[in-house]
């Protein structure tokens, strides 16, 4: 979801490059972006610590859970058939891979609205405002630890296992246009799972 864009100018319009709207942002956006995530997951949780029925408690973790577990499912599709195959968004996910240290990404409004329309609103109307708060908590921190992740992939230098590996794969993701594969940018289970492992 966050490194879709690319240089779009405010007067295209049909590309939804309007103010807020455009891809290409200044380091305080990429900064306030990553803010207000953090914010929305505390507040969130604290919500439901401070709010949530007590009888439904165990019911509420278990969506958070469930929410998070489905995170690299959702990052991977998304990734892989929206912004590696569906126009514009793969247009506008080429240029990140054109210039992957630009700061490109999803606008905030448009990510939180797309969580809360594909997310909050289909968990409320199957099950209540607990669970479907709870399932949305755990896609939130799904996404903020992808957002983590993808930026310390590109701009961050740190001796940790775990992140080289997945700077690693993201390398190879990226240098592999001819033959896309290694779309898991948090996990690279899916793509062993779907053979998008490219030898």
């Amino acid at each position: 979801m966050h490194p879709v864009g690319g240089d779009c100018s405010c007067h295209k319009l049909k590309d939804g490059c309007m103010g807020i709207f455009k891809l290409e942002h200044s380091k305080a956006a990429y900064r306030a972006d990553l803010a207000l995530y953090c914010i929305m997951v505390l507040a969130l949780a604290a919500f439901l610590l401070v709010y949530g029925p007590r009888e439904q408690r165990l019911a509420i973790v278990f969506f958070a859970l469930a929410g998070l577990v489905s995170w690299p499912a959702i990052e991977y599709a998304l990734h892989r058939f929206v912004l590696h195959g569906i126009q514009p968004f793969r247009r506008w996910h080429e240029e990140h891979h054109r210039r992957p240290r630009a700061i490109i990404f999803t606008p905030t409004i448009l990510s939180a609205a797309l969580i809360a329309v594909l997310v909050f609103l289909p968990g409320l109307l199957a099950t209540d405002l607990w669970r479907a708060c709870g399932l949305s908590l755990g896609v939130l921190t799904g996404y903020l630890a992808y957002t983590i992740t993808h930026h310390a992939v590109h701009h961050w230098h740190v001796d940790i296992a775990w992140l080289k590996r997945r700077k690693h794969w993201h390398a190879l993701h990226h240098r592999r246009t001819e033959q896309p594969g290694y779309y898991g940018v948090t996990s690279a289970f899916l793509d062993r799972v779907f053979g998008s492992v490219r030898r």
